[in-house]
């Protein structure tokens, strides 16, 4: 019984220990994997932490989203996962492991080698592992720390170690194409190691391509950040080829590298100087400065980078920061750059406070500008103690600052005391002379010293020869010296002009063909009564400017550019550069060039998708396309300055129009009056004034009245007859032009005067007119009566109702014609007694007679007609008529004889009178 119990507490024990070291495996094992998860999670973690770290760092600046492409992209040369790979090597050690220790025990379960005991084991062993049996474990009493533990961190594999010393040693020994393949095979298999990409750097940079030594450079330095010589090298070779973002880029992650190197801020501001982005600039220096309070050369450069931005007062707040800080002890520099910045925003008094407040003992150059503030704030006196120290022994030395004392004096228009600064530097101007010449003779004609002004001003042409003001400065003074020839000689081209074109003013022409130059011309030609040469100077920049502000004012259709220029915009953004594997870096440019070419890539966008939709349509059509792209190097033509820009505003320059107007008149150039006069009136109705636009007007009108073809100036004659609707002379000027230029819009016109004053004669008689030259005799009737019951005594009216009584007789529809003939008689009969029985009342009633067939009665008046002796009136000469229009007219041309003499002799033709009719054919009719 007790062996067997003996036998059977064996087997228990035996069963406890193969129990245990399965345990023991098992537990080992788990351990194993723990680890090796703890690693990852170690690595995450601490991943995660170095970029949380990297995000809070990154706050301060800006942030890249950044994208590769091209060649050379390490996470896609192979699906290979090096995680998954990793847990499946750890997996088969742990099978192997278990494979062992399974072969280890016998077919009954009991362990082949030497068993331990449980006696042998120390107490601590037992307790773990009946805490491991029962599923509890002792809690540790040692303090966790945070964070990964050190050695933790996963090994390099010992097949990547090997791989990577061959190919350090290829590249050592120079043997270039064996380590290229090696460390690309290692990249596929560990992509995020830094060593093979750095080497490949390396190796491409002793082949001498520099592009790929780049790349491989830049994967590096993205593995390991904080090494700050390669983002160093990273951002000089990025320059050198023309990679400017991804050169900032790397730039800024050297400063965050290395924050306490303030070489590489210095460097930073330098090229974002060159760059021509000031701004940005201006802040890398401010910055520089406040990390660096003793570096003034930052502050100044800050402050005048903001000044060159136009953020005076940025500039100014900070220069004050520093001297609130430092007011015992302030650099003199800074007071005089301070200084010089409140002066140019004068704010004089405050900059005479800190430049008195900053020393005790003034440099000279602080004393010149303490006493120009002085000068600004009204203290002459003052401000002549502080000019003391400028003396003529010392000018050579302080030119600059004499030059300023006199210019700030004149500003104040104390032109004595400057006068006299300059007469102090008149032998050592050097070459600043011309203008020292003509600020002199300025001085003089403000204080109203003619002679030596005009002295000093053609001795400052002689080195400013397309100085224009101070010609028309000289050209003054000459006019109020009564030297009319000499100004003009001042203002006119040089006798060499032709050879001289390529001499030009600051506005790329030459001085003589300035508007200011030419309208001064014209004046002083106007005044001596020279109309014809007045019109010659002024009459073509008049029409250049009326033209240009004509064709500019227009709704300009928006501007089409090339695509050249369109792709030239885009090279500002970095990702449109093709020949760079890494994108999406902030484009160093302003934010108006970045606008720009926002702008250019939507244009391409649109015309490449209208190019598909064409191609597309082309296709479906079964068309060969073709792309035409002839119109993209189009341009819409620029916006040009006009030689007289402020003709339409200026006063006298209105009050030239007109003259010229008149001017162009007197000289029978009547087209281009009509020009000038119609343009003014379409530009200027908001700015002429009612006297002027009267007076153009009437101009146009009289000038229309008296050419062929006015079209222009019919506009002039509609204005006169709305301002004049009862006119007779308004409307009979409207009238002769509307008849000569056939125009159909009068139409309309009339029709509105018409209706709005039905009480006006001249519209009722050229209505009725119009309905009589389209055969509508019944509506001219009507109107003819309308003006008749107006004007019963006037003899046209008279003649014109007669008339249209008897064109209307002979109707087919009308049933009373023997009344309505009666009634027209009646009518010409009353123009006969107006026009006491002139020679052409007497022709219009036997014509009527005859008209209607009444010939016995048409006789006696053509014999009446025959009997009056009509005298001849002059026909009026058009201005624009040739000689020949009055010369070949021969005397009794105002004579109606002839007519008469012939309609009598047809009225006795038909008869049977021949001899009589031939015998008047004879007498009035033939040619002596």
């Amino acid at each position: 019984m007790d062996e067997k119990e003996t036998s059977g507490d064996e087997m228990n024990m035996d069963d406890l220990h193969s129990n245990q070291k399965e345990t023991v495996e098992l537990a080992s094992a788990t351990e194993d994997t723990d680890k090796y998860i703890e690693n990852q999670t170690d690595d995450d973690s601490s991943a995660e932490e170095e970029e949380s770290d990297d995000e809070e760092e990154d706050d301060t600046e800006e942030t890249y989203s950044l994208t590769s492409e091209g060649e050379i992209n390490p996470l896609a040369l192979t699906e290979f996962d090096p995680f998954q790979h990793s847990e499946h090597m750890e997996y088969e050690a742990l099978a192997d492991k278990k494979r062992k220790a399974i072969l280890d025990y016998d077919d009954e379960g009991m362990p082949l080698g030497k068993k331990l005991r449980l006696e042998d084991r120390s107490p601590a062993e037992l307790d773990e592992l009946m805490a491991e049996l029962t599923g509890k474990k002792r809690k540790s009493k040692k303090i966790k720390k945070r964070g990964r533990r050190k050695g933790s961190k996963k090994k390099m594999n010992p097949e990547i170690t090997r791989k990577l010393g061959d190919a350090t040693q290829y590249f050592a020994y120079g043997r270039y194409k064996e380590a290229i393949p090696l460390l690309k095979e290692i990249i596929r298999l560990v992509p995020n190691l830094p060593e093979p990409y750095h080497t490949l750097g390396l190796i491409y940079k002793a082949m001498g391509d520099k592009k790929n030594a780049l790349y491989y450079y830049m994967f590096a330095v993205f593995l390991t950040p904080k090494d700050v010589s390669l983002w160093k090298l990273c951002f000089t070779w990025s320059m050198e080829l023309g990679f400017s973002g991804q050169a900032c880029y790397c730039l800024d992650k050297a400063i965050k590298a290395d924050p306490e190197d303030t070489d590489l801020r210095h460097f930073r501001a330098s090229f974002l100087v060159d760059l021509g982005l000031y701004q940005k600039a201006a802040e890398s220096y401010h910055q520089i400065w406040q990390l660096h309070p003793k570096n003034l050369e930052a502050l100044k450069k800050a402050a005048t980078l903001y000044q060159k931005c136009g953020q005076l007062e940025r500039s100014i707040s900070i220069l004050e920061d520093y001297m609130k800080k430092n007011l015992n002890d302030s650099d003199v520099d800074v007071v005089r750059l301070l200084a010089s910045l409140l002066m140019s925003d004068s704010e004089h008094e405050k900059a005479l406070q800190y430049i008195q407040d900053a020393f005790k003992e003034l440099p000279v150059d602080l004393l010149v500008k303490a006493g120009i503030c002085h000068v600004h704030l009204g203290n002459l006196e003052t401000a002549e103690e502080f000019f003391g120290v400028l003396t003529r022994k010392n000018v050579n030395d302080c030119g600059d600052l004499v030059v300023e004392v006199a210019d700030s004096l004149m500003s104040v228009k104390n032109h004595e005391s400057a006068l006299k600064y300059y007469l102090m530097l008149e032998g050592s101007a050097g070459s600043k002379k011309g203008l020292l010449n003509l600020n002199i003779g300025r001085c003089y004609q403000f204080l109203s010293a003619r002679t030596q002004a005009i002295h000093y001003l053609y001795k400052a042409l002689e080195e400013l020869e397309d100085d224009i003001d101070a010609r028309l400065d000289l050209a003054s003074l000459l006019l109020e010296e009564d030297k009319e020839d000499e100004a003009i000689s001042v203002l006119s081209p040089p006798s060499d002009s032709e050879s001289r074109v390529g001499l030009t003013s600051d506005t790329g022409k030459p001085w003589w063909t300035e508007g200011k130059i030419k309208l001064k011309l014209s004046y002083i030609y106007k005044s001596k009564g020279s109309t014809k040469v007045f019109v010659e100077t002024i009459f073509p920049l008049v029409r250049e400017t009326l033209y240009l502000e004509t064709i500019q004012r227009k709704a300009r259709p928006k501007k089409r550019l090339p695509k050249s220029v369109l792709y030239k915009r885009l090279q500002v953004l970095d990702e449109y550069q093709s020949d760079n594997v890494f994108h999406g870096f902030r484009p160093i440019a302003s934010s108006s060039d970045l606008s720009k070419a926002a702008r250019a890539k939507k244009v391409l966008q649109k015309k490449e998708t209208k190019r598909q939709e064409k191609r597309a349509a082309a296709l479906a059509a079964g068309i060969e396309w073709q792309s035409d792209e002839s119109d993209d190097d189009d341009e819409s033509p620029t916006y040009r300055e006009p030689p007289l820009p402020n003709i339409l505003k200026d006063d006298d320059q209105l009050t030239l129009i007109v003259d010229l107007c008149k001017g162009l008149v007197s000289v029978k150039k009547y087209w281009e009056a009509l020009e000038i006069i119609t343009s003014s009136l379409k530009l200027a109705q908001n700015t002429l004034s009612t006297e002027k636009q009267e007076e153009l007007r009437v101009l146009g009108a009289q000038i229309a009245y008296n050419i062929d073809g006015p079209t222009n100036g019919w506009d002039c004659a509609r204005y006169i007859v709305t301002q004049n609707p009862y006119s007779f002379a308004a409307w009979n000027c409207y009238y002769k032009i509307m008849l000569r230029s056939r125009l159909d819009k009068h139409k309309k016109f009339l029709q509105e005067k018409f209706v709005k004053h039905e009480d006006c004669i001249p519209v009722l008689l050229i209505k009725g007119h119009q309905f009589t030259m389209l055969s509508q005799h019944q509506a001219a009737a009507s109107c003819y009566l309308k003006a008749y019951k107006l004007m019963p005594e006037n003899a046209l009216v008279n003649l014109c109702v007669g008339t249209a009584l008897i064109n209307l007789s002979l109707g087919l529809r009308l049933h009373n014609k023997h009344q309505c003939v009666l009634q027209g008689l009646a009518f010409l009969y009353n123009n006969l007694r107006l026009s006491e029985n002139s020679q052409e009342a007497l022709y219009n009633l036997a014509r009527a007679y005859h008209h209607v067939g009444l010939v016995s009665v048409a006789a006696t008046y053509y014999e009446k007609v025959l009997a009056v002796h009509q005298k001849d009136h002059p026909i009026p000469k058009l201005p624009n008529d040739g000689p020949e229009i009055t010369d070949d007219l021969k005397p009794g041309y105002c004579d109606l004889k002839r007519e008469a003499a012939y309609n009598l002799h047809l009225i006795y033709k038909s008869s049977g009178s021949v001899d009589l009719a031939r015998q008047l054919l004879k007498d009035h009719c033939s040619i002596k």
